[in-house]
């Protein structure tokens, strides 16, 4: 079969002349390559300028390709071989899934795939803590569960110890910890591991909770975080610290309240404060950054204040699995297990796993706008906290709302308030990309907020869209506002339709629907006002019915 030949090599796009015929060990080692990054498409037969050269004889049958290369790889590898014609010539199309395994091939060599600086592709040899990194990201391993080379339990601080009881305190945690004594509280928690001699070596988790400050810079070299304060290109702050965990979010935190200035509103006989970020989503974005950061790779976390966001960021990207498209919705996949449960169990991070949720919520709730993940990507995760001033008029909603139920609101009502208020006008499909679920859900959560009175809907069926109440436009103190929003694509409809007949001659009822959007109802309803303004005249009745300008 022929076939449109990519234009040039990427991640997972590579390119193997056969004119000399490529030796089966280059062949398997260029798929285990791909393999053990994204996968992807082998052309065998193209130069790497893309230009196709066709299939040495040797490898012009390719029934025994597949089988060839399960051969000679471990684990085995299952590659698709597809005969391609390009400009005439024969070539092949190998593709190669995604290992969800570390895959080398049977003489031990393993190789990745990467970019360069300058955007091509190469394969470089995969060094041991690159294979336990890889391992890791796919959930094969627990690095965090695992003992540390070197380490005994004078490595452990007696004084984080207690600070860890206090801040299972402090944080509501799991208070049976309490209960326990050092040894006790060790096993519960997985600080530390027993060996086949019945002695107990700390592991990467207890060196991180507890373990001194020295044996973390000695024995954890990857352990590192900075806090940093730009201002208008100034730094203003910018220290690196290696303390054990909990200790690091009590100095972060600390430093980070003198830049954190708070107003206040009244809602009620309350006073609400309205901080210029969230300090539970502060906390929870840079806990996940500690507990989830990739510790075989080199390189600080960083929580940066900048001039308009707080960013964090934390070496490694996302697991396998994890992806911006449904970091909402997904099942939580810690990286690091062990010491996610641990802090989990202290009480640190949200114990229920879904700690995006308190970050969007520290967000949404103030009127700001949504965390920005876009700038992760494979070696490091990103998120940055907008410090846009509040929106003090959704603030008081939100308050009012959630003390009128006795309960936070839902995730994806926050969400779907906050885009109205941001689009003016949404529908239940727009609104179903924002909370990374199907246009079904979002409707639910639409007609809830309706039933709640937050919310006005307007139009049936297919062309069903929404705005902020007329209730909610009042107490914000913008009457016009609502009559602008709900009035707008009546209007809009009406300019459509006679724009059309201008442009046609004529228009159909199922015309009026699939331009405007409508159920057949409203295309009637719109029609018949149409007609009684003198806009329009009718020709024919019933199906054959259309109509035209009047004169």
């Amino acid at each position: 079969m022929t076939h449109l030949l990519p234009t040039a090599e990427s991640l997972t796009v590579e390119f193997k002349s056969d004119r000399k015929r490529l030796p089966d060990s280059d062949l398997v080692e260029a798929l285990v390559c791909l393999a053990n990054a994204e996968g992807g498409e082998l052309w065998l037969g193209v130069e790497d300028d893309g230009t196709p050269t066709g299939l040495h004889m040797d490898h012009r049958n390719l029934a025994g390709l597949a089988g060839l290369v399960a051969a000679r790889t471990s684990p085995s590898l299952r590659v698709q071989v597809d005969g391609v014609e390009a400009n005439g010539l024969p070539v092949a199309r190998i593709t190669v899934p995604k290992a969800q395994s570390v895959v080398s091939t049977v003489g031990g060599v393993y190789l990745r795939r990467r970019l360069k600086q300058d955007g091509t592709p190469e394969c470089t040899p995969m060094l041991p803590h690159e294979r336990e990194s890889r391992a890791a990201s796919l959930g094969l391993v627990d690095v965090s569960a695992q003992p540390v080379a070197g380490a005994t339990l004078a490595d452990l601080d007696p004084l984080e110890r207690e600070r860890l009881r206090q801040a299972v305190q402090q944080y509501g945690g799991d208070r049976v910890l309490l209960e326990l004594d050092d040894e006790a509280l060790d096993g519960a928690l997985g600080l530390t591991a027993r060996q086949s001699d019945g002695a107990r070596v700390p592991t990467l988790t207890g060196l991180l909770l507890v373990g001194r400050e020295t044996s973390l810079h000695q024995l954890v070299p990857t352990h590192e975080f900075a806090f940093q304060v730009l201002a208008q290109q100034a730094v203003r702050f910018n220290e690196f610290r290696r303390f054990p965990l909990l200790k690091a979010l009590d100095w972060l935190e600390t430093n980070f309240r003198p830049y954190n200035p708070e107003d206040e509103i009244q809602v009620g006989l309350f006073r609400v404060p309205v901080p210029m970020v969230d300090m539970a989503a502060f906390r929870e974005a840079v806990a996940n950054a500690l507990i989830h950061r990739d510790y075989h790779r080199l390189g600080a976390v960083h929580v940066r204040l900048e001039d308009d966001a707080l960013a964090v960021s934390n070496p490694g990207g996302l697991v396998d699995g994890v992806t911006l498209a449904n970091l909402l919705v997904t099942e939580p996949r810690p990286r690091n297990r062990a010491l996610a449960d641990a802090m989990k169990r202290v009480g640190v991070v949200e114990r229920s796993g879904r700690g995006v949720d308190t970050i969007f919520r520290g967000m949404l709730k103030f009127g700001r706008p949504s965390p920005d993940y876009s700038r992760t990507d494979a070696h490091s995760v990103v998120v940055r906290l907008p410090t846009e001033p509040a929106d003090l008029d959704f603030r008081r909603l939100v308050v009012e709302e959630e003390r009128r139920r006795g309960a936070e609101l839902p995730i994806d009502s926050l969400i779907a308030l906050a885009a109205i208020r941001e689009l003016k006008r949404v529908t239940a499909e727009e609104l179903a990309d924002r909370i990374q679920r199907d246009a079904a859900s979002a409707k639910r959560t639409l007609e809830a907020l309706t039933e709640a009175g937050l919310v006005q809907a307007h139009g049936n069926a297919r062309g069903r869209s929404y705005t902020l109440s007329a209730a909610v436009y009042q107490a914000a103190g913008d009457k016009a506002g609502y009559t602008r929003q709900a009035g707008f694509t009546a209007l809009q409809n009406e300019q459509l339709v006679l724009n059309y007949v201008r442009q046609h001659g004529r228009i159909r009822r199922a015309e009026v629907m699939e331009l405007c959007r409508l159920s057949e109802g409203q295309a009637k309803d719109l029609i018949k006002k149409l007609k009684g303004r003198g806009a329009l005249v009718q020709h024919g009745e019933r199906r054959s019915a259309y109509y035209t300008a009047s004169a």
